[in-house]
């Protein structure tokens, strides 16, 4: 079985995109996802999506972690398929697309992307972290030299022991500026860091300003991986209008045999 691929890369949170309107992808090959996504014997990247036809919207997105496994929502992801949606000539420059959590708007403009997320209705603070849903689970906590901090073996122990089998994403977070805060996430689905997570980077902003940490509702999170932009508007005790934007790139296409 041949079939084109595109790898696409938003902050270093890489994809490989497929065009499956003709849906001819076996979905339901979990192994085969696990394969592509495999950095040694595969493609590699941090998770693989389908772009669908969609009776309403613009086109469906179907997104699965690295591990092969369907997943929630990609906030990165959503913006590289919005790209690759407009490099297909199906939009121009607004987009409208369905995803495992909803509906999403898009607009596109050369290399960078603003996709607007779900509403967020809870955000629940504890003493050590927040935790919150910005279309994927999100634990979110601050930690002092975040540069030297050993994300993987904490982010496991927390995504594991706190969350269980079905598991969260884990921020850390340092503050840099009164709006600018740098972030390193651990990733399930994926079982390690990722150089940038959008949903991720959502949440903190919206965790940030929750907990009083800025006043400002248009926050820079820095990522490994590069920078990112999230916006909103508290509305009562939710938030509404939320965006992340940044640039989201495609690296290559290939055939895969």
């Amino acid at each position: 079985m041949e079939f084109t691929f595109y790898k696409y890369q938003g902050t270093g949170n890489d994809f490989v995109i497929i065009d499956n309107r003709e849906e001819f992808f076996p979905k339901k090959n979990t192994g085969l996802v696990a394969k592509i996504c495999d950095r040694r014997f595969g493609v590699g990247a941090d998770g693989l999506l389908l772009l669908e036809k969609h009776p309403s919207a613009d086109f469906k997105m179907v997104y699965y972690n690295s591990d092969g496994n369907l997943s929630s929502m990609c906030g990165n992801g959503g913006r590289c398929i919005s790209h690759f949606a407009k490099y297909l000539g199906i939009i121009s420059e607004e987009v409208t697309f369905e995803a495992v959590d909803g509906m999403h708007e898009a607009t596109v403009k050369n290399d960078w992307v603003s996709l607007k997320m779900n509403n967020v209705e809870n955000v629940n603070i504890s003493e050590e972290y927040i935790f919150l849903n910005t279309g994927s689970p999100h634990h979110v906590e601050m930690v002092s030299n975040l540069q030297d901090f050993d994300v993987f073996t904490c982010g496991r122990n927390i995504r594991n022991k706190i969350y269980g089998n079905e598991g969260a994403n884990v921020n850390f977070v340092e503050q840099d500026d009164a709006a600018i805060f740098s972030v390193r996430t651990y990733e399930r689905g994926v079982e390690n860091e990722t150089l940038s997570c959008g949903t991720g980077v959502t949440a903190v902003a919206i965790a940030m300003f929750e907990t009083g940490r800025t006043t400002e509702n248009k926050v820079l999170l820095k990522t490994p991986g590069g920078q990112l932009q999230v916006r909103f508007d508290k509305i009562g005790n939710g938030y509404k209008n939320v965006y992340l934007e940044g640039p989201a790139t495609q690296v290559f296409k290939g055939i895969w045999k």
